[in-house]
């Protein structure tokens, strides 16, 4: 009880620390999870577009040109070289049609006349030659079989408005589930800092000379100790998981109370348990607050640049991925990913998940025997 009791009370002293963690993770968390909202919505646009016409404004030719017109947004510019040229190069206009003289009389002949085309380059002008090509592939085939322009034109009409229903087979909330995501891989960063700086420090206070002589002189065991120490560690680890997780519930709301929030939730319960034994161990090793600092700021930046909470993994390189496999965070990043794109849950689909919270409870076990081995060395009193 009194060694839970000082924790206590050098917890109380760090608790600024938590605090400024705290700021970082909703600032960035929140900015992070409002630009993944407005980069996946889609609002559909129309390009802008020139159309030169030189030919009679009727026939196949009319009806080209009114097609055209309803699929994108026509500009009316002067029709001379140099000004087109200009308004295409500032991207007032994505797209320009030139119909050559005669084209409805070479058309109908069966002649294939060319369209001149100019463009940006861009997305939007890629869109309009879709719309162009389209036309001009349906015409064509009619054209083939029917010689009257007026039923060829009807039978174009009613080919192109004709359009495919499409069916959602996919039940998952795509957007909310990547807002998540982005949340607790930032946590990750914010959750290893608050555990590593502050544990770090409790533990250090209890490596002075002569508190760490009066232990040893104890008639307590020093795993009995450890294990004390690491129930308090645990006590702030899980206030802190709980603190966090409740911030999630407010940002994303109802999608945690689902199967899928269980598991970014049960995810981030583990990275908690990982970062605790982490933070026991350092805070047993090393013994100079300005090293524990220091260590701490490379182990949860560093960390967080390797394995995908500042850079998503798809943008790093293939050896920066390779290093961060003997990084715990890249399994709990990793794991964060994969439920983002998660359809259904069966055993197949969660198999990935499950190897990566096992393998960060093996890292756990790891960091435990360690520090046993190192407490057990320092207990030898010179």
């Amino acid at each position: 009880m009194i060694v839970f009791k000082t924790f206590l009370k050098i917890l109380n002293k760090n608790k600024l620390n938590v605090l400024l963690y705290t700021v970082i993770l909703l600032v960035f968390g929140i900015s992070n999870m409002q630009t993944s909202e407005n980069s996946m919505n889609f609002s559909p646009s129309k390009p802008d577009i020139v159309i030169v016409n030189h030919d009679e404004e009727k026939g196949i030719t009319k009806n080209l040109m009114e097609y055209i017109a309803s699929q994108s947004n026509v500009v009316r510019i002067k029709y001379d070289g140099e000004t087109i040229n200009d308004a295409l190069f500032y991207r007032d206009v994505n797209y320009v049609i030139d119909i050559p003289k005669h084209y409805r009389e070479d058309f109908m002949n069966g002649k294939n006349p060319a369209l001149e085309v100019k463009s940006t380059g861009d997305s939007q002008s890629a869109f309009e030659e879709m719309i162009l090509s389209r036309y001009l592939k349906i015409a064509n085939i009619y054209q083939k079989a029917i010689p009257d322009e007026t039923e060829l034109i009807r039978k174009v009409n009613e080919a192109l408005s004709k359009t495919v229903e499409t069916e959602m087979t996919s039940k998952l909330d795509t957007d909310i589930s990547s807002k998540t995501a982005f949340y607790y891989n930032f946590a990750s960063y914010s959750i290893m800092a608050c555990l590593l700086f502050v544990v770090s420090l409790i533990l250090n206070s209890f490596q002075k000379e002569k508190i760490r002589k009066r232990i040893a002189v104890s008639s307590t065991a020093y795993k009995k100790h450890n294990r004390i120490l690491l129930l308090s560690c645990g006590c702030y680890a899980l206030a802190l998981w709980v603190f966090y997780a409740a911030i999630s519930f407010v940002l994303v709301g109802s999608f945690m109370f689902s199967r899928y929030g269980a598991l970014y939730l049960l995810n981030s319960f583990v990275l908690t348990i990982c970062a605790t034994t982490i933070a026991f161990f350092i805070g047993n090793l090393v013994t100079d607050k300005g090293a524990i600092n220091g260590i701490v700021n490379v182990f949860a930046l560093g960390s967080s640049f390797l394995c995908g909470v500042f850079v998503p993994m798809q943008w790093l390189p293939d050896f920066v991925l390779k290093i961060a496999h003997v990084i715990p965070t890249y399994y709990y990043v990793s794991t964060n990913e994969t439920l983002k794109t998660l359809e259904t849950m069966n055993f197949e689909t969660l198999r990935p998940v499950i190897i990566n919270l096992g393998i960060m409870l093996g890292f756990s076990a790891l960091f435990i025997a360690l520090t046993n081995l190192v407490t057990k060395r320092k207990r030898r009193i010179k």
